[in-house]
């Protein structure tokens, strides 16, 4: 059902409450959220989160960032705020043994909830049983238009690369630069680089540079790799353009690749410049 220790990431999420909350919120916790409470109650106990245990952020100590991503690899936790935190515990309380009844319950949460409610939904992917039931909802999160929302799934969240089929992992990236998100925070971004979204974010170029608009550097980190004629082509035309950040950032992807003319045309002078270098 899960790919890790769900005991033990129950048991240190639980830790962390109980140093960031009082006595009454957890005994209120534990008494909604109990593995053998009712489906209604769970629900009251996850949609009333917010007003019981508050939002402030939850200042992670670096153990225990560590032992997070240690039990359960890729998970991030970084910038929650208490009532995500616990409204991700509460799920990991729901009985998983019966499949179908804890994709229904989880299912109609997500059908049923507000922004707040669904960035802890889609945040808790990674933690979820059965990771393989959870891609259509996955997908169908990226259209979402909800900045927040949008972020729970892109950033710092392992499940997509884990997850998501081709297309819609390019879906996902693409997006991301669309909608300006800080792209170097979205986990797996470089394993799951290939020629199609390489292909995809080339064109997403050329039409910034047709309305004159810059291109985020970044976006040439995935394309490197993939540089073939067809889109050296389109790099000599983004070079014309007055834009030495961007510039930079194509020298280095070319440098990267394995097309001779593009590793030529700059001759490895790139300087001490790496892909860090064009994170603002």
């Amino acid at each position: 059902m899960f790919g890790y220790d769900a005991t033990k990431m129950k048991g240190l999420i639980w830790e962390v409450i109980v140093k960031n909350t009082s006595a009454e919120t957890q005994e209120w916790l534990q008494k909604l959220g109990g593995t053998q409470n009712s489906t209604a109650n769970f629900n009251t106990a996850f949609i009333l989160a917010p007003r019981k245990i508050g939002k402030a952020i939850i200042h992670f100590s670096k153990a225990e960032k560590e032992e997070l991503s240690a039990i359960r690899p890729g998970l991030s936790v970084d910038g929650w705020a208490i009532d995500r935190l616990c409204r991700v515990w509460l799920l990991l309380q729901l009985d998983a043994t019966d499949k179908d009844k804890y994709f229904r319950t989880i299912e109609n949460l997500f059908l049923a909830a507000e922004m707040n409610e669904l960035v802890a939904l889609y945040s808790a992917l990674p933690l979820l049983a059965y990771p393989e039931i959870w891609v259509k909802r996955c997908a169908e999160g990226i259209r979402s238009n909800i900045a927040g929302v949008l972020e729970a799934i892109m950033l710092r969240n392992a499940y997509p690369a884990e997850n998501l089929e081709q297309a819609a992992w390019n879906q996902l990236v693409l997006k991301a630069f669309f909608t300006e998100k800080p792209v170097q925070l979205i986990t797996g971004l470089d394993v799951r680089a290939n020629k199609e979204l390489a292909y995809t974010l080339v064109d997403y170029a050329k039409e910034r540079w047709a309305a004159g608009r810059k291109v985020n550097p970044m976006l040439w980190r995935l394309v490197g790799k993939f540089i073939d004629e067809r889109i050296f082509n389109d790099i000599l035309i983004g070079l014309t353009h007055d834009d030495a950040v961007e510039k930079n950032a194509i020298a280095l992807a070319a440098n990267e690749s394995s097309h001779q003319p593009a590793k030529d045309l700059f001759k490895g002078d790139t300087g001490v410049l790496n892909w860090d270098s064009f994170i603002i």
